[in-house]
């Protein structure tokens, strides 16, 4: 059977071959009426229409792949969402995601690169475990490229990273709205950005609203026996009435440790993680109130404005997907995004707050 072309869909329609390609396309909000663009879809549809990606590619000089490259994304827990946003983008606009994992290895990840060009890919997207400052390898500067969870240490290249100070107010004046007033903060031993920003946001908040920083309810444990050994000596020496925990790993920890001393999670003080581990998140009991990261959210910015900079275009005719949180401007370029704070059941008053709403 031969292949359904777009001057077929346009005569079945009643439109012109151009119509058909700007909404096929997705380049059609503003320039094709939604009923007009409907009916060319639904066409298509029915006909089983498939672009024609080696014709494209000849026509305009590109493939509409898109390279995805990773250290040791792919072995996390949330590299899926990462991955999803960055596809879900890339569907809409009719590119195509391959992906790659390199572990970490310098070797493997130039051979990767090598392999990506091969197949013609018109753009880059880097992505890191977790936020950190990185640098780029150069044999991808001469292609379009964004940065994902990571930015760039020249500062030259878009990037999108959490915003970790916004983190850590945000945690923070939670616990004080929820009478906190001795909030211990659970770190991590490294100074990573997110360590950094999140503690660095735990103190502007206190400073903010009145309270002064106390040194001695701070602790950045190795995760494991010094880190369940330190939450007991707070509660011990300091009873705290709030926990900013760095990732809600270091939360399980201050539950076991709430166990041990007959404190109830939730009633006689409350915990906030960071992550929303799915795991973690909906095992605890009660249910941990956590700061979603925006994984999604992440790859869906960063793919979109990688194909920006390669159309050279205002994209935002084509709407991104529905997220929890709200994706930056494309017209910056190191960005920042706001997390989404998920309440369960872990603060203080929060079954009343559910209740009220």
């Amino acid at each position: 059977m031969a292949a359904v072309t777009m001057k077929e869909i346009a005569e079945r329609t009643g439109v012109s071959v151009s119509s058909v390609s700007l909404v096929l396309n997705n380049r059609d909000m503003g320039r094709i009426k939604p009923d007009i663009a409907s009916r060319i879809r639904e066409e298509a549809k029915r006909l089983g229409y498939r672009p024609n990606r080696i014709a494209s590619s000849m026509r305009t000089n590109r493939t509409r792949i898109l390279g995805f490259i990773s250290d040791e994304i792919a072995t996390t827990p949330f590299a899926g969402r990462l991955i999803l946003g960055a596809q879900d983008a890339a569907r809409a606009f009719g590119y195509t995601l391959l992906t790659v994992n390199t572990n970490g290895e310098k070797a493997l990840e130039s051979s990767e690169i090598e392999t990506l060009k091969q197949y013609g890919v018109d753009g880059f997207l880097y992505a890191r475990m977790f936020n950190q400052r990185t640098s780029v390898p150069g044999t991808l500067r001469d292609y379009p490229l964004v940065l994902v969870d990571a930015t760039d240490v020249e500062g030259e290249l878009p990037s999108i990273v959490p915003d970790e100070v916004k983190i850590g107010k945000d945690i923070t004046e939670r616990l004080i709205d929820a009478g906190c007033r001795r909030i211990a903060y659970i770190g991590l031993d490294d100074d990573i950005a997110a360590q950094v920003g999140r503690f660095k946001g735990y103190r502007q908040a206190l400073a903010e609203r009145g309270l002064a920083f106390d040194e001695r309810l701070v602790t950045n444990p190795v995760i494991g026996a010094e880190a369940m050994a330190s939450t007991e000596r707070l509660m011990d020496d300091l009873h705290p009435d709030g926990f900013f925990c760095f990732n809600d790993a270091r939360a399980w920890g201050v539950y076991q440790a709430a166990a041990w001393h007959k404190l109830a999670v939730g009633k006689d003080l409350s915990v906030i993680g960071v992550d929303n581990h799915q795991v973690l998140a909906e095992t605890l009991s009660p249910y941990l109130t956590t700061v979603e990261l925006p994984h999604y959210e992440m790859g869906c910015w960063g793919t979109r404005k990688l194909i920006s900079l390669i159309e050279d275009r205002d994209v935002s005719d084509v709407l991104p997907p529905p997220t929890r949180a709200v994706l930056p401007s494309l017209e910056d370029s190191e960005v920042k995004i706001a997390c989404a704070l998920v309440e369960k059941e872990s603060v203080v008053g929060s079954e009343s707050m559910q209740t009220d709403k």
